[in-house]
């Protein structure tokens, strides 16, 4: 029974002992009322009593005074009445007799002894004063009797209500007790217990579990809690692990980072395939903790891989695979879509890895080397044990392959530019030498065969005339020569070619001797460093045109800075019609029309003869050197001369 109580729930235990306490509350306060309700009738009942004792005397007194007999009927009416009210009791007010035996008893007596004398007091026969008397008393001695009786019953109800009162005390504080036993046991206890598991489990004790040894509402928290202190535990020892793992992921992570940041570092900064090539095969050696680093570069048709680099390669083995054929070894065995793989060693004689095999290399990784979706060359990494390749470490090496091939094509990439440049500075000195120089050599050959024409002729007036010419020819080369000097020491500023100009106008000046000035007016971007050169070959070409042929006393550079750059060279020389010029005026105008247009420019010249010249370069908005001259320049240059 204890037992399931137990299980039952809160709630139920609640309301089993409410209605105990109220079922024993509600009984002891029936009976309380109850024998309250025996004691007023009781007394009611002694009250009846007593006033039959009165009703006997008034019943005396009235036979003695012979009084008429209706009075004395009215009286014997009124103590049966009073005999009936004490038998069957008053539904009006509470009295009844609290029978037992003994008061059955006398009020039998009291009913008999009526009944023998109610004759004698309705008339029926005669009485003395002396017998109504004695009547009277022997009556009023039952009715004693009786009230005698009623009043013990009535102390014996009234022990009964003490007693009950008594007892309910008793229950009221039996029922307090109860209900705080029962508060603490279901209420106070397992709320404290509940308490403090959340204390420990705040501090952090996710081991803390409640005992459980019921079924209640109490019961089944603490079975929630225990599941939510197993889950926290759970939950947190798992987190733990993660952020273990996580923190080693970052670390590893860092690592990498750190690594691909020095190779790529140092790629940077080499300045050579060999000190590029090795010092990427130490590194990567390191990072990956190999045994051995070789790199190997493949041609143009992926046959023959040459060995640019090793790291902790036997020299032996170096020598023998310096140059190595495709399909021939794991290594240089590369298909157009390989990956970065572990290809295991096999010692055998007739394995083509016996050789790494006989150095104890069990394991060799090989790492493609791409540019641009095209295969240029392996890494590989030779292991003595077993090696095994995470999808990180897979991705540092194709990372690291990536940036090896990238520099390699921008060292590359840096060395065609240098030839490029050294092919342009040819290019142009080929077109400065076949504008200037070459037509001069070209009239001074003509000349020199008029002169031998004339010699053999023996005509001393065309040697004299040839003479002239060869002599006023090389004078006109000579100052072709230094104006060539004086271009090629002229130096272009990315920032602002102005400091350019007037280095040109000053050497001009100290050439000719005439007043020159440079006029700047607006704002733009500044021009690139080629279309800088050009618009200085421009400048010049036209300078050297006035020096040459329009005996200016004055020249005046103007400079408009905008979105479309202008720049003109102004003189008050003599002139002439653009549409009669030939011969050195027009090759000199047609050499600055080539320069501006390698820059998408274009030259507008305005001259009247007496009102000097004014040639104009327009660049456009965006101006972008398009080409140098070529080997088909050089080659007419030859030919002219």
């Amino acid at each position: 029974m204890l037992k399931l109580f137990q299980q039952s729930s809160l709630s139920t235990k609640l309301v089993r002992i409410g209605a105990s306490l109220l079922v024993l509350a509600l009984t002891s306060i029936g009976l309380t009322l109850w024998v309250t309700w025996q004691l007023e009738g009781g007394a009611a009942a002694v009250n009846e009593a007593g006033r039959m004792r009165m009703q006997t005397w008034r019943l005396a007194s009235a036979v003695q005074a012979d009084l008429p007999r209706a009075e004395v009927k009215s009286l014997v009416a009124q103590f049966d009445q009073s005999l009936s009210v004490l038998r069957s009791g008053d539904p009006a007010r509470p009295l009844f007799v609290p029978w037992d035996d003994k008061v059955r008893e006398k009020f039998a007596s009291v009913r008999a002894l009526w009944e023998m004398q109610r004759p004698q007091w309705e008339g029926e026969t005669d009485l003395s004063a002396q017998a109504s008397l004695q009547a009277a008393v022997q009556f009023v001695v039952s009715i004693d009797s009786l009230v005698s009786a009623i009043e013990h019953q009535l102390s014996r109800l009234t022990a009964i209500l003490n007693l009950f009162q008594f007892v309910m005390m008793a229950l009221a504080i039996g029922a307090s007790v109860i209900m705080l036993y029962t508060g603490y046991l279901y209420v106070i206890d397992p709320l404290d217990h509940l308490q403090k598991g959340l204390r420990k489990i705040e501090s952090g004790d996710f081991s803390t579990r409640i005992e459980v040894d019921t079924q209640d509402e109490f019961g089944r928290v603490a079975e929630g809690f225990n599941g939510m202190a197993g889950k926290l535990q759970t939950l947190y020892e798992g987190l733990e692990a993660q952020v273990e793992a996580k923190t080693f992921r970052i670390e590893a992570q860092r690592a990498r980072i750190e690594s691909l940041y020095e190779v790529s570092a140092f790629l940077a900064g080499a300045n050579t395939i060999e000190d590029m090539s090795r010092g990427f095969a130490q590194r990567v050696r390191k990072v990956m903790k190999a045994d051995a680093v070789a790199v190997r570069w493949s041609d143009e048709a992926n046959l023959r891989y040459l060995m640019l680099a090793s790291d902790c390669f036997p020299h032996d083995l170096v020598e023998e695979e310096r140059s190595l054929m495709a399909h021939v070894c794991a290594c240089g065995n590369l298909k157009p879509d390989a990956r970065t793989r572990v290809i295991p060693i096999v010692s055998h004689e007739e394995a083509p890895l016996r050789h790494c095999a006989r150095l104890g290399f069990e394991n060799v990784v090989s790492v493609p080397v791409r540019l641009q979706q095209r295969l240029i060359g392996e890494v590989d990494l030779f292991f003595r044990g077993d090696v095994k390749l995470s999808g990180d470490e897979v991705e540092l090496l194709d990372a690291l392959a990536s940036h090896l091939a990238s520099a390699l094509e921008g060292l590359r990439a840096a060395a065609l530019e240098r030839e490029a440049a050294v092919g342009e500075e040819r290019a142009l000195l080929a077109s400065e030498l076949h504008d200037s120089i070459a037509q001069s050599l070209a009239f001074l050959k003509i000349q020199v065969q008029l002169l031998r024409n004339a010699t053999q002729k023996a005509k001393g007036e065309q040697v004299q005339i040839a003479l002239d010419e060869l002599d006023a020819g090389l004078r006109e080369s000579i100052s072709d020569v230094r104006e060539l000097l004086v271009h090629f020491r002229t130096r272009t500023n990315t920032e602002d070619i102005e400091i350019a100009l007037q280095e040109t106008l000053q050497k001009f000046k100290h050439q000719t001797g005439l007043p020159t000035l440079l006029e700047v007016r607006g704002e733009g971007l500044p021009l690139a460093a080629d279309v800088q050169v050009q618009v200085l070959h421009v400048v010049q070409e036209a300078l050297s045109n006035v020096r040459k042929h329009s005996q200016a006393s004055h020249v005046s550079l103007e400079v408009v800075k905008s979105a479309r750059w202008q720049i003109s060279v102004r003189d008050n020389g003599n002139g002439f019609k653009p549409q009669d010029e030939h011969g050195q005026t027009h090759v000199g105008i047609k050499i600055m029309q080539e320069r501006a247009a390698r820059i998408g420019a274009e030259v507008t010249i305005r001259s009247q003869p007496g009102q000097g010249t004014a040639v104009t370069l327009n660049l456009p908005a965006h101006p972008v050197a398009l080409g140098v001259v070529g080997i088909a320049d050089l080659q007419k240059t030859e030919r002219d001369i």
